[in-house]
C-alpha cells in the first residue's frame, strides 16, 4: 500500500530525530527499550465510553503485571502503552500510527468502538502487526476487513444479540421496538436480534435511531409508547444506555413493555442506579458474580480486588485482561515476538483466563465463548457490587456464530 504524505512526513521527522542522537547513553537506552515487549493499547479514555475504557486499562495492566511477575519471556518484560482515541476514528488512526511508528510496539490490543476498531485494524494490517480487538463488531470478522493478524477477543453482535433474543423473545413477546444508536454498534445489534428473532416469529414494529451522545430521549419515547411493543430493545452503549434507561423508566414504559439491551454492563448499572435499571435484562461477556460457580472468575476477581482496592472488574474490563493475556501467552508458546509465529500460536490457543473455555476460530479469528444473560436488580443485594442476577450462562459453540462461508462472503 502506498504511504500517505502525512505518514512519510511522520517517518521523516522520526528519522531526523534519530539521526541527531549520537550519545552512547541514549543508544543504550534505546537497546534496553527494544528488549521490552510493547503492547499498544488505544482506547477511548475520554468521552461517553470512558468508564468502560478505564476499566479495560486497569485489567490490561493486570495481565501485563502477571506476565512480568512470572518471568516474562526470556527475561524480557512486557509494557502497556495506553493512548486515548477520544472515541474518534481519525484520532484512533493517529494514535495507532504513533504507537507503531514512534513507540515501535510489537502488538496492539484495544478499541472499544465498532468504527474505531476497523480504523485501528487497517493501520495494523498495513504494518503487519497483530491487532486483538476488544470491542464488539461483526464487520471485523468479515473477509474485506480482517487480515492474517486480525483477532477478535470480544463477543460480536451476532453472538450477543442472538443469545439475548433467544432468551427474551419467547418469554416476553414478539412485537419488538428498537431504540438504536445510529452507528455500527447499533446497526449490527439490530441485525443480530432480527436474525435470531425471525425463526422465533418476532416482528420489528420500529427501529428508531438516535445520534451517538444523545442526552434527551423525550422526542423518541412517546413514539415508542404509542406502538405498544412487547419489548423495547435499547441498542446503545455507555452514557447513551444510561440516559435512555433512566428516561424510559421515568416515562413509565416498564408498565407494559419489557426493556432489554444486548450489552448490559456493570459500569452502566452503577452509573444509572438501581431504580433506572431495575428489571432490565441483557447480555454480557462477563459478570463478577459468576465467581460462585466458575473457578476462573473467582481467581480473576481476587487478583483484580487485590490490585484495585477491593473493586471488581466489569465485563469490558475483562476483555482488556483476556486480550492482552492471550497475546502474551502466545508469545511464550511461539517463543517469539514476531507477528507470524505469534499469530499461529494464537490460532492454536485454548484458554480459560476468567470465564470458562475459549478459543479463536481459525477462519476468522473470532473468540468462541459463552454469552451470559443477566437481569438488573434493586433488592436483596449483598453489597454495592451485587447488581445483577445471572439468569443463564451459555456454552461456547460455533453454531451461534455466522458460518465461515458467510464471513468469507463479506468481501466487497
Amino acid at each position: 500500500m502506498t504511504q500517505s504524505t502525512p505518514n512519510r512526513r511522520r517517518r521523516q521527522i522520526l528519522g531526523a530525530g534519530l539521526a541527531a542522537v549520537s550519545s552512547p547513553f541514549v543508544l543504550n537506552v534505546a537497546r534496553a527499550e527494544s528488549s521490552t515487549i510493547k503492547i499498544g493499547f488505544p482506547t477511548p479514555l475520554t468521552g461517553p465510553y470512558s468508564i468502560e475504557a478505564q476499566d479495560q486499562q486497569r485489567a490490561a495492566a493486570l495481565a501485563v503485571n502477571e506476565f512480568n511477575e512470572t518471568g516474562g519471556f526470556n527475561g524480557r518484560k512486557a509494557e502497556l502503552l495506553v493512548r486515548d482515541t477520544k472515541l474518534n476514528s481519525g484520532e484512533a488512526v493517529s494514535r495507532t500510527l504513533e504507537l507503531i511508528e514512534k513507540d515501535k510496539v510489537n502488538f496492539v490490543v484495544g478499541s472499544l468502538s465498532a468504527a474505531a476498531q476497523l480504523s485501528i485494524n487497517a493501520v495494523c494490517r498495513q504494518h503487519n502487526i497483530i491487532f486483538n480487538s476488544i470491542s464488539q463488531s461483526d464487520a471485523i470478522n468479515d473477509a474485506k476487513n480482517r487480515g492474517p493478524y486480525t483477532f477478535h477477543e470480544a463477543l460480536n453482535p451476532h453472538m450477543t444479540a442472538g443469545a439475548v433474543a433467544r432468551y427474551a423473545f419467547p418469554k416476553f413477546g414478539k412485537r419488538i421496538a428498537y431504540l438504536t444508536a445510529d452507528y455500527a454498534y447499533g446497526h449490527e445489534m439490530v441485525a443480530g436480534f432480527e436474525a435470531a428473532g425471525g425463526p422465533l416469529g418476532a416482528k420489528t414494529v420500529a427501529d428508531i435511531r438516535h445520534p451517538l451522545g444523545t442526552a434527551d430521549y423525550s422526542s423518541f419515547l412517546p413514539r415508542i409508547q404509542a406502538l405498544k411493543p412487547d419489548i423495547l430493545v435499547l441498542c446503545n452503549f455507555g452514557t447513551d444506555l444510561v440516559n435512555s434507561a433512566k428516561q424510559a423508566t421515568d416515562f413509565g414504559l416498564k408498565a407494559h413493555t419489557k426493556i432489554i439491551t444486548p450489552v448490559l454492563l456493570y459500569a452502566a448499572r452503577l452509573a444509572g442506579g438501581a431504580d433506572a435499571f431495575d428489571g432490565i435484562l441483557g447480555g454480557t461477556s462477563y459478570y463478577w458474580g459468576m465467581e460462585d460457580t466458575v473457578p476462573a472468575a473467582k481467581s480473576f476477581n481476587d487478583k483484580f480486588r487485590k490490585a484495585y482496592g477491593g473493586a471488581v472488574p466489569s465485563g469490558y474490563g475483562a476483555y482488556g485482561y483476556a486480550g492482552v493475556r492471550s497475546i502474551l501467552a502466545a508469545v511464550r508458546n511461539a517463543k517469539s515476538v514476531e507477528s507470524a509465529p505469534v499469530a499461529k500460536a494464537l490460532e492454536r490457543l485454548h484458554y480459560n483466563w476468567y470465564k470458562g473455555d475459549q478459543f479463536y476460530r481459525e477462519c476468522d479469528h473470532q473468540s468462541v465463548q459463552s454469552v451470559i444473560i443477566i437481569e438488573s436488580k434493586s433488592k436483596n443485594m449483598k453489597d454495592k457490587y451485587d447488581v445483577f442476577n445471572v439468569l443463564e450462562i451459555g456454552k461456547p459453540d460455533e453454531k451461534y456464530l455466522r458460518t465461515c462461508a458467510q464471513v468469507s462472503a463479506k468481501s466487497a
